[in-house]
């Protein structure tokens, strides 16, 4: 149990507090149901900005592929800095560990862009200017949708998923990029993260560096040199395939940093992932 805390913590602790000085403009559309599983609902909340430039960007909620309900309006701090420059950011659940594992969450959050490509113009979004953004466990399923989305099944009798998954920028803290030594028993993460309980000959499909190619979205990584949960090596190892393949990518490396950001780190962090959604989404 205290690791699970311990999990959720750290995603709720992912990006800065910032003031919020303009709530009152900022529309919240909370819980929109984009499908359902064992008779439950999967929901996102919308936040749409005053102004808005015309692009989304969808935040995995996931700290050890655990996701969590959180009152919309506790999260407006940390969404503010994408809302001033009037990006639409939609905050998706999936469903959670330990009843689910990392197959049925994927299906998730790639259900969660078909869904919010196919009413894209009822958020005033563009649907060929969508990001996603998360930490941790967020930013592995950021990297998934990055590296292995598909075009959508045109023959699929749920309307839903005749859409395509594909994002157009991602953008990860801390990510796992790697996950076939942690699917196995012997493993301490496997036991930690009941996600992770999953047929093991299914890892390679679940591994985003096993997936780089030359048509995957820009991608930015951002990971402190002394993360003990998730090592540096995870962000290096994918860089390295990004640069061969010659997907523009980007690692931020935060000295001192571990898994976790706080303070100046977390500030630079934030606007870091604001630079490159304004880069890749606004210009695309």
């Amino acid at each position: 149990m205290k690791s699970v805390l311990a999990c959720v913590f750290l995603m709720l602790s992912l990006f800065p507090r910032h003031s919020v000085s303009a709530v009152e403009k900022v529309q919240i559309i909370p819980d929109v149901v984009y499908g359902h599983k064992f008779g439950m609902a999967l929901t996102f909340d919308v936040f749409q900005p005053q102004k808005p430039n015309g692009a989304g960007v969808l935040f995995m909620v996931s700290g050890g592929w655990y996701s969590r309900w959180t009152e919309p309006q506790s999260m407006l701090g940390w969404f503010n800095p994408l809302l001033e420059e009037g990006f639409t950011v939609f905050c998706v659940r999936h469903g959670s560990s330990p009843k689910f594992k990392i197959p049925e969450v994927v299906e998730d959050v790639r259900r969660s862009v078909r869904f919010i490509r196919q009413h894209a113009q009822e958020y005033g979004v563009n649907p060929n200017q969508l990001g996603v953004w998360g930490g941790s466990a967020g930013g592995h399923l950021s990297l998934i949708l990055g590296t292995t989305s598909d075009q959508g099944d045109p023959d699929a009798k749920d309307p839903v998923l005749k859409n395509s998954d594909r994002v157009a920028a991602v953008a990860a803290y801390y990510p796992p990029t790697d996950i076939r030594e942690f699917v196995d028993d012997k493993s301490p993460y496997y036991h930690r993260f009941p996600a992770l309980q999953f047929e093991a000959d299914l890892a390679d499909d679940f591994s985003p560096l096993l997936h780089v190619t030359p048509d995957d979205p820009p991608t930015l990584l951002i990971h402190g040199d002394q993360d003990k949960l998730v090592p540096i090596s995870h962000s290096n190892n994918i860089m390295k395939k990004f640069e061969e393949q010659k997907v523009p990518a980007e690692l931020i490396v935060i000295k001192d940093a571990a898994h976790g950001f706080k303070g100046d780190d977390q500030n630079r962090a934030s606007q870091a992932v604001v630079d490159w959604f304004k880069k890749y989404l606004l210009n695309p």
